[in-house]
């Protein structure tokens, strides 16, 4: 009887324990996070949303392709690069490629991505920068480097018919400098770079 009692005793302190720690921890600390968040940054707290006119047009977090609808990149826009999550830039299945440097495959589409870059730029094959042809790990990366940047600035600028010297102007005037001015590398968001490119015009 006593060990009954001992068995039943321990487990209802273990379903309060259960009970108190999901409210705490499953429920109040979520809300408390999420109000901090959306007071001291409302922007990213929302998801950092890029909008146009009023409609959501994507993450300023979050990398998209910007094709048409059988996925060949549109000559009037700055391309991203390329993903390996999902069938590309898929939130719900970010990674990496997980291929070594050294992996054969890997090597090939690489070389298959940079003939590509050189010929749709109208550039040559040993202009093409890294980051045009290889995914990053979170496959989400919605920054490129400004010199894959300003490789496709007279691309884009023969595509809208605009002067060379305003699309590189708009490049230059997108590139984010480095964290706390040290860390990683400066960077070009390619979303609001377009975003830009079309207020521009319009």
């Amino acid at each position: 009887m006593s060990s009954s009692r001992n068995g039943l005793r321990t487990t209802l302190v273990a379903l309060r324990a259960m009970i108190i720690l999901t409210l705490v921890l499953g429920v109040a600390y979520p809300l408390v996070v999420t109000g901090i968040g959306a007071v001291l940054l409302p922007g990213r707290a929302g998801g950092s949303t890029v909008e146009v006119a009023g409609a959501v047009v994507g993450s300023s977090l979050i990398g998209q392709s910007f094709t048409d609808a059988t996925g060949n990149p549109l000559p009037e826009y700055f391309q991203s690069r390329p993903s390996a999550a999902g069938e590309g830039y898929d939130g719900a299945g970010s990674s990496g490629s997980n291929l070594g440097p050294e992996n054969p495959d890997l090597i090939a589409a690489i070389q298959e991505r940079r003939q590509q870059v050189a010929a749709f730029n109208d550039v040559e094959v040993d202009a093409v920068p890294p980051d045009a042809v290889t995914a990053s790990s979170s496959g989400l990366d919605p920054h490129i480097s400004p010199a894959y940047a300003r490789l496709q600035v007279a691309r884009v600028a023969a595509a809208r018919s605009l002067p060379e010297t305003t699309v590189r102007e708009l490049v230059e005037a997108s590139i984010a400098s480095r964290d706390l001015g040290f860390l990683g590398e400066e960077t070009v968001n390619v979303l609001e770079l377009n975003v830009a490119l079309d207020g521009l015009e319009g």
